[in-house]
Order: C-alpha cells, then sequence, then structure tokens
C-alpha cells in the first residue's frame, strides 16, 4: 500500500531530510586518508544528535540480515556497491566512497547516499561516480506526476547502461515515510510506461547503483550485510528522498 503525503507532511520529511544532508556533508569533510569509517560513523552520530534525530539504519534487521545493522551509517568502499559495515578500515589514498545515511525526525523518514574519492581521484573513479550523479539526476527528472515508476527506472538504466556500467539485480529504491522502507519499489532498470503511477504525495527514495566492469553479478559478504562486486570491480551509488508533486519534483534531501 503507497501512502500519499500531505504537503505539511511533506515539509516534515524536508527537515528530516535536511539533517541526512547535513550528516553526509559532515562524513564527507570528515573523510581523509587515515581517518577509521567508525571515526566517519561517530562524524554521523554527532549531527543526528545535535539534531534530535535518530537513526532509521541503527538496529535495522531485514529478513536477509544475520545480525542488527551496528551503525548509522553505511560505508561501502571500492568493491563494495552497498550496506557496508563502519569497520576500523583506515581510509587510503584513492579509496572509492560511498555514504548512505538516514535519519528520523519527528516521526518522518530521510534517506540519502554519496560517492566520492579520498585523496588522489583515479580518473575512471570519477567518471564512475559523475555517471551515478547524472543517473540519478534523470530518475529525479522522470518522478513528475503523469509518470510510472517504470519511467524512473528506464531513465536511471539508460544512463548507466549507455556509459557501459552494470546495474546490481534486485536493488533499487523504495517508498518513504514514517518508515524508512515503505511501498513502492523503484527499480534501476525498466520499461518507460509501465508500473504505478506517479502521483501528487507519493516520496520515493531513488537510488542508482553502478559496478564499473558492467557486469551485474554481487556476492554477500561474510557480514551478512556488505554487497560486493563479484569481480572486484569498484561500484558508486546516490541517493536523493523525492516528494512527487503537482509542481515538479522535490528533493527533500538536498544539501
Amino acid at each position: 500500500m503507497v501512502e500519499l503525503k500531505t504537503d505539511t507532511s511533506i515539509d516534515a520529511m524536508y527537515a528530516a531530510g535536511q539533517v541526512v544532508g547535513q550528516a553526509l556533508t559532515a562524513v564527507k569533510r570528515a573523510a581523509d586518508v587515515g581517518v577509521s569509517l567508525v571515526e566517519l560513523d561517530e562524524v554521523a552520530r554527532e549531527v543526528l544528535r545535535g539534531a534530535g534525530a535518530s537513526s532509521p539504519f541503527l538496529g535495522y534487521r531485514p529478513s536477509f540480515a544475520p545480525v542488527p545493522f551496528p551503525a548509522v551509517i553505511c560505508a561501502s568502499v571500492n568493491d563494495a556497491i552497498v550496506h557496508g559495515i563502519p569497520t576500523g578500515y583506515r581510509l587510503r589514498d584513492g579509496d572509492l566512497v560511498s555514504i548512505d545515511c538516514g535519519a528520523e525526525l519527528d516521526g518522518w523518514a530521510g534517506d540519502s547516499a554519496i560517492s566520492f574519492t579520498v585523496g588522489t581521484p583515479r580518473p575512471a573513479d570519477v567518471r564512475l561516480i559523475e555517471t551515478a550523479e547524472r543517473a540519478l539526476a534523470a530518475g529525479i527528472e522522470a518522478a513528475v506526476v503523469g509518470n510510472r515508476i517504470g519511467d524512473i527506472a528506464h531513465a536511471i538504466g539508460s544512463v548507466c547502461r549507455a556509459a557501459g556500467y552494470g546495474i546490481p539485480d534486485g536493488f533499487g529504491g523504495h517508498g518513504i515515510g514514517r518508515k524508512m522502507h515503505e511501498d513502492p519499489s523503484v527499480p534501476n532498470e525498466g520499461r518507460p510506461g509501465r508500473g504505478m503511477p506517479l502521483r501528487h504525495g507519493m516520496v520515493l527514495a531513488i537510488e542508482p547503483m553502478l559496478i564499473a566492469s558492467g557486469k551485474d553479478d554481487y556476492h554477500a559478504a561474510p557480514d551478512g550485510w556488505t554487497l560486493r562486486t563479484n569481480d572486484g570491480s569498484r561500484a558508486a551509488h546516490t541517493e536523493h528522498t523525492v516528494a512527487i508533486t503537482d509542481t515538479g519534483p522535490r528533493i527533500l534531501t538536498a544539501r
């Protein structure tokens, strides 16, 4: 069931989304060679605490997970696509880092992700991240009243495939509101004109995930959470929470 949010509720979700944006900005600023992933998680925790927000990630345990998620950010490095658990790993020059973060404020959730490089960037990583951002922008542009979920999926997938990148099957965006994960699912590849019609008041987390090698294969790491590319190639992940409105898409997690 898809809940249509009122304009007042969308404003409340914007407030939650701004906390997420602040946390991601702070984490990216703190990320440097020698900084550990656990330290980046603490940076995000400080932002959430300061805003009076809680984390929808911390303690989250879907059916596939062997243990509850132990952090407020997902920190995925290099060949990790998504859901990386922050550890004592210290960032190295040239690492590609994807950070996913959520916040709950006054009963509403926000969810967003960024990818960036640490130290000296590899040109191939820069291109991968730029393409992920273009795919996200294309998906958001398609998130208009009168379109369908398939139009968002097609817009994202077209950008990714045209650039020669892979798309991990079975993972994509989702509805969001009182809970972090709500209906509908938002695939990162699909046929235009198909799927649920987009209506004013729908709020979606749109999140492209790209694999540099062009292959779609991945596997779960021994921790049961982190998804890694099968061939060791690098991955990027971007995401915004977006409200569908009669005046166009509204990015609630804009940074």
